[in-house]
């Protein structure tokens, strides 16, 4: 590796821990500013001079250096510092620079942030979607006397189901295991629900319950963890 390739690889690897907050967005405007606060890290070990002239911009505007302060320590720390770097007149200088050196070392900054976004924003998608039939089918695992461990796995699957149909890449697959069912209404899987066609060591399951999973891991998450929440 070149020197400057080091150099990068280093502040990537120092800002790793801002860029992984992208799994805690709940909304565009969140990411957008996780994916700016890790810009802002970058520039700052990579742009010195462009963070300097922005970190001096913001001091000595009375607005900015007001909202910074008065937020620290505050859950909304983070989106007034970004906002108040995003007003300042060297944001777009420091920006320009940061992506010049990426470019230099053969990476590309803004294709590294829309795959993580684009999964997170996809996952998102898919837990809204199916979060109705989630309440509906923990109410009655809820209300069963005698619960057993298979009640919880049927559930989980009508879920995970659920979930595919959000999920572009999975178009195909959640189709097929409709087949499989006999399911009527694609976004009611609980319609002419039959158990015993629903098998988890079906051929045709293992795509679907892959195909979730790596979604929820693109988007920063798990299956286990959409379904306790």
């Amino acid at each position: 590796m070149t020197p400057e390739e080091i150099l990068f690889t280093n502040a990537f690897n120092t800002n790793r821990s801002a860029l992984a907050l992208f799994s805690k967005c709940t909304s565009l405007d969140e990411l957008h500013i996780v994916r700016d606060a890790f810009y802002l890290g970058m520039a700052s070990l990579l742009c010195p001079q462009e963070y300097g002239s922005l970190r001096e911009s913001m001091i000595i505007d009375p607005t900015s250096f007001t909202s910074i302060a008065n937020s620290l320590n505050k859950p909304n720390g983070l989106e007034v510092m970004i906002t108040a770097a995003r007003a300042s007149d060297e944001w777009e200088s420091l920006l320009a620079s940061l992506h010049e050196i990426a470019t230099g070392v053969n990476s590309d900054l803004d294709y590294i942030w829309s795959t993580l976004e684009r999964g997170r924003l996809e996952w998102l998608s898919a837990i809204n979607a199916a979060h109705p039939l989630k309440v509906i089918l923990k109410d009655a695992l809820n209300n069963v006397e005698k619960r057993t461990e298979n009640d919880e796995v049927d559930a989980k699957m009508i879920y995970m189901y659920a979930l595919s149909v959000s999920i572009p890449a999975l178009t195909d697959i959640s189709a097929a295991w409709r087949k499989i069912v006999n399911m009527d209404d694609s976004l009611n899987p609980l319609k002419n629900y039959n158990a015993d066609l629903w098998d988890c060591r079906h051929d045709d399951w293992r795509p679907l319950d892959l195909g979730v999973q790596e979604a929820a891991e693109r988007g920063g998450s798990s299956f286990r963890d959409a379904w306790e929440a």
